[in-house]
């Protein structure tokens, strides 16, 4: 989230405002800022991955699919041996 974002979510949940009065003086719908809150909760319970902890997932997935893939080129490479 970005900071802007979170701002708009700390009104809500820290400062007690509305969300439509919230979203209107910001300029946005309701439901964004429903759905901002939604997802900023998400991260903040650990139900969520953020965006940093979703590109080490990849990262890693990659990581794990490549040395899968060597454990299998060394285990032929064993077997013919």
């Amino acid at each position: 989230m970005t900071e802007c974002m979170q701002e708009a979510v700390a009104l809500v949940t820290e400062q007690g405002y509305s969300v439509s009065k919230t979203a209107a003086s910001l300029g946005i719908t309701d439901k964004l800022l429903y759905n901002w809150k939604t997802k900023f909760e998400a991260e903040q319970s650990g139900t969520s991955l953020t965006a940093d902890e979703r590109a080490e997932l990849v990262t890693l997935r990659k990581e794990n699919k490549e040395l899968r893939m060597e454990k299998e080129i060394l285990k032929k490479a064993n077997a013919s041996c």
